[in-house]
């Protein structure tokens, strides 16, 4: 079962605590919502996650983690919150965040139309190496 993590840090109201998120994710856990998804624009929800992780160390073989990169956000005037393109891979950074040494799916939450899509493609092929 898959479960969407942006609503953890942002878009939705007011952030809660780390506290109050970790129940979140424990629940998740314990009814089998393992297919976790974020990314690495999400304001702090990698760094929440590797604090859960840290705290359960023995649940991360359960998580199918996915992380996106290819995005920036900003809250604009009328407090929405908009994404634009940023096709640079920070694989390493969202490992650090994540505080794990592999991520199960790595993939793209938007193209940078300014940055060839072959350009984009082969730094994806260099993090398989």
């Amino acid at each position: 079962m898959g479960f969407g993590l942006m609503g953890l840090s942002v878009a939705y109201g007011k952030v809660r605590s780390d506290d109050e998120r970790f129940k979140v994710l424990d629940r998740a856990w314990e009814i089998g919502a393992t297919n976790w998804d974020t990314a690495d624009l999400y304001g702090d929800n990698e760094d929440l996650i590797g604090k859960w992780f840290t705290l359960h160390p023995e649940r991360r073989q359960d998580i199918f983690l996915a992380t996106k990169f290819g995005g920036k956000a900003k809250i604009g005037p009328d407090g929405r919150f908009n994404m634009f393109a940023d096709s640079s891979p920070k694989y390493a950074c969202s490992l650090n965040r994540l505080g794990v040494d592999c991520i199960d799916l790595y993939y793209i939450h938007r193209l940078d139309e300014k940055t060839p899509v072959e350009k984009t493609i082969e730094e994806m092929v260099q993090l398989k190496k």
